[in-house]
């Protein structure tokens, strides 16, 4: 009886959890697709969302320009180290989108490689200048770099295809 005891506690216990998890579950969520108007179908729903993530996206340039622009998110963060002396202090980490015309981020990702080299080379300098010390998020710290960014992004791919740079993500660690 005392061996007996327990494996009989064992039992009743997780079929009280298993019991438990049942009842505790959360509701099952409906495809929210699903729910719109029923004389659509799914894929024509489908298509209506893909339209309006597409306007999200394709932004107008300027109230006047009726050209639309799209966004190119560049593969692979920037790392860039901050030495002083001889030693590396922090690292700082960025994430660039370069906005162009419409339909030509393709040209973007073909062309990917020389302008993280020269994008890369920026940063660098920036960072040797002390561009990434102190409040390096202020507007005016930011706004010199994405000029910077943009002016040797149209010196490499042209000004008709750069409109600007955008600065996604940044974030500094320090050692």
């Amino acid at each position: 009886m005392k061996k007996l005891l327990p494996l009989i506690f064992l039992l009743v216990g997780t079929g009280a959890g298993v019991g438990a998890g049942i009842f505790l579950r959360p509701d099952t969520v409906a495809d929210p697709v699903v729910l719109s108007d029923e004389n659509t179908t799914k894929k024509d729903r489908k298509d209506e969302a893909e339209e309006d993530i597409s306007d999200i996206v394709s932004t107008d340039s300027s109230v006047g320009d009726k050209s639309k622009n799209e966004f190119a998110k560049l593969n692979n963060q920037f790392v860039i180290p901050l030495v002083v002396g001889e030693r590396v202090t922090a690292l700082v980490v960025l994430a660039l989108s370069v906005e162009v015309p419409e339909g030509e981020t393709a040209t973007v990702y073909l062309r990917e490689p020389k302008l993280r080299d020269s994008f890369l080379q920026v940063l660098f300098d920036h960072a040797n200048m002390g561009g990434f010390e102190g409040n390096f998020t202020s507007a005016d710290a930011l706004g010199r770099l994405r000029g910077a960014l943009r002016e040797v992004g149209q010196k490499d791919l042209g000004a008709d295809l750069i409109k600007d740079v955008l600065i996604m993500e940044i974030a500094r660690q320090d050692y």
